[in-house]
């Protein structure tokens, strides 16, 4: 059947600089360039160009420019190009239409419309440079008061409390989704940090079992290589229930990525596709997820907080606040821009709400109940900056995790083809050769420098609006001013109008 989608990208090779090395044609693994024997160049089958840059990044000689081919549809504000390309891709498949990365739609990018306070003459400034300031933070369940006995010692139990020495993690990416290089990178980097890396849902390779100190397992509704020694090996255990990506929907790892080591970790047969349930078929209440917590502190001797990871929906500051009655430790709210491997393209479009919104109304519902204490709360999806990390702990988050911004550091390129396994750069694929072209301690040190680099930023933030520690800033949207929204949104979050 003959296509009638266009080509999306156009390569432009320069002739009076191509050498004829074939570097372009080793380094796609989409198959876009190839070498004529006929007349002895190198051309390109445009129609498989994704647009990832790694034949431009790699041309010695820069030789190649991608761009998006300016083809130009009748203009139709309802009908768009992208709207059309979709039906033309659905009526040759016949299919849903896959994609991986977050929601790119132009939704309003809430932490552009915030901005931080500073402090002037009347409240001074610190300067990180020469005064001490604070960024550890710590993540569990905190009790209602503290006593102490004659002496002076604390006399209240503590529930378990993890120790982070900056408040950004990583995301939950799971072997088979990413490489195992890549999760190699992430572990050392956050045992470099002193924060948290997550194994997703796709169990434990036994390589990074020495990374346990520093590592988030996950328990999703597929419990994929969930057993008690994997329960153990970690610091915090994650009972994901969704993601902001797909909620309401289940995991999907294509069957192309479930190589031999991936299916032995996963505990599922090579080449199958390995499908998560939409639900927990043991949790359909929220008394359900409190026998589900207890059953994890039970085996894990109590000795480690238990996380519940949410998408963001509209009624998320509900569920939240049932999460922490039932017993969750730390609550993970992911928005609809958190990314994934695959996802109905449909379902990444148009299901669940901005992170931003969701973490101020979880923030402020648990308040209102007085039981903002007896969990943590975890931003996550989409954040790009140290400011973003800033306004989100400002809205109430005690942490964020970061997955997105994480994997450009490692060379990501958001080309959105991660459900393919072909990624070019060996992040999103389980192709061993292409899972070489992430070197683990190169990977790990980049991400580390990221994460360095947006805490040095954060620290001057802190400075300026006159506070040491990132506590002081928690929660505490006096720090925060809105621009461009309307009433309703700052109220929604909790901000006053800039100038106010």
């Amino acid at each position: 059947m003959k296509s009638f989608l266009p080509t999306r990208f156009i390569v432009e090779r320069d002739p009076t600089r191509c050498i004829q090395c074939n570097v372009c044609v080793t380094q796609c693994s989409f198959k876009v360039h190839y070498f004529d024997e006929d007349d002895h160049t190198v051309k390109a089958h445009e129609d498989n160009c994704v647009g990832c840059h790694r034949c431009v990044v790699f041309c010695p000689t820069n030789a190649l420019t991608i761009r998006r081919n300016p083809l130009e549809y009748r203009t139709n504000a309802n009908w768009r190009p992208e709207v059309i390309e979709d039906i033309l891709k659905q009526a040759e498949s016949g299919g849903m239409l896959l994609t991986g990365m977050g929601d790119d739609k132009n939704h309003t990018i809430y932490w552009d419309h915030l901005l931080l306070n500073a402090s002037q003459v009347t409240n001074p400034s610190i300067d990180p440079l020469r005064e001490p300031m604070e960024l550890s933070t710590y993540l569990g369940r905190k009790p209602d008061r503290l006593t102490f006995d004659e002496a002076g010692i604390l006399t209240t139990t503590l529930a378990p409390q993890v120790k982070l020495e900056t408040p950004i993690m990583f995301a939950a990416m799971s072997y088979g989704a990413v490489s195992l290089n890549v999760q190699l990178s992430l572990a050392r980097a956050a045992t470099e940090l002193g924060t948290l890396w997550n194994t997703g849902e796709g169990g434990l390779h036994p390589s990074l079992a020495r990374y346990g100190p520093n590592t988030t397992v996950q328990v999703a509704s597929g419990r994929y290589g969930v057993n008690p020694e994997y329960l153990r090996s970690a610091r915090i255990i994650e009972i994901k229930i969704g993601q902001g990506a797909k909620p309401g929907i289940g995991g999907h790892l294509p069957g192309e990525k479930v190589t031999d080591e991936v299916s032995k970790t996963r505990m599922i047969p090579i080449g199958t596709d390995a499908l998560s349930p939409a639900p927990h078929h043991d949790i359909y209440s929220i008394e359900d997820l409190r026998q589900l917590i207890y059953a994890i502190k039970e085996v894990t001797n109590y000795e480690k907080p238990v996380s519940v990871k949410i998408a963001a929906v509209h009624n998320v500051a509900a569920i939240a606040s049932g999460m922490v009655r039932a017993g969750a430790d730390i609550i993970v709210v992911d928005g609809l821009r958190g990314a994934t491997g695959a996802a109905p393209k449909a379902i990444r479009d148009s299901v669940g709400i901005p992170l931003e919104l969701a973490l101020a109304s979880v923030d402020t519902r648990l308040r209102e109940e007085g039981i903002r204490n007896q969990a943590s709360v975890v931003a996550s999806g989409g954040l790009r900056c140290s400011g973003d990390v800033a306004k989100a702990i400002a809205l109430g988050a005690d942490a964020v995790y970061i997955g997105t911004a994480a994997l450009i550091a490692l060379g990501c390129h958001v080309c959105q083809q991660c459900y393919t396994g072909k990624c070019n750069w060996g992040i999103c694929t389980s192709d061993p050769v292409l899972t070489k072209r992430i070197n683990p301690e190169i990977g790990a040190q980049r991400v580390i420098n990221l994460v360095r680099g947006w805490s040095l930023e954060i620290m001057d933030m802190l400075g300026g609006m006159g506070v040491n520690a990132i506590e002081s800033l928690r929660g505490n949207r006096l720090h925060l001013r809105g621009v461009g929204l309307s009433d309703t949104e700052l109220e929604i979050l909790g901000v006053r109008m800039a100038g106010r």
